[in-house]
């Protein structure tokens, strides 16, 4: 049985929003804040729960460890974070924001990742599944397998 289409603009036009969305957003957050999506969210996340671990961070952020620390450098020199030795565990580095850190996350806007991590959290189970199973089509249409998924820069 044959489906029928008519839906076929809709899904691209809805694609072409999701992205304008995080391009808006990381739009105004980078004029406001002069930080990237990447680097706003990770500033969120440690106004939230610092001090907390490079390996926390990149678990609460979806990225590898690898990647944050390379946020974490620019924002490192931007004077918004500080990354001190943990007094209990000589081998692990505790992140902190700076008063600077502190007072630019309280006045910063909302990111569209955290949006997006949100909203998928409150989904019902099903709703959920149906979003995972159409994204891993949309990868799949596209062939992007195998590409080492990047933070969203906008």
């Amino acid at each position: 049985m044959r489906k029928d289409r008519k839906a076929t603009p809709e899904i691209i036009d809805n694609l072409r929003r999701v992205f304008q969305a995080i391009n808006e957003y990381s739009r105004i957050a980078e004029k406001k804040t002069g930080l990237t999506g990447p680097q706003l969210w990770a500033i969120k996340i440690l106004d939230n729960t610092s001090p907390i671990r490079v390996s926390d961070l990149a678990q609460r952020m979806f990225l590898r460890p690898a990647t944050v620390v390379g946020i974490l450098d620019r924002l490192e020199m931007k004077g918004l974070v500080s990354r001190t030795r943990s007094t209990t565990d000589r081998r692990a580095v505790d992140l902190t924001l700076t008063e600077n850190g502190k007072s630019l996350a309280a006045k910063s806007p909302e990111v569209a990742q955290i949006m997006l991590v949100n909203g998928l959290d409150e989904l019902t189970d099903e709703k959920f599944f149906v979003v995972e199973e159409g994204m891993k089509l949309m990868v799949s249409m596209l062939g992007a397998e195998h590409m080492t998924p990047q933070p969203l820069h906008g």
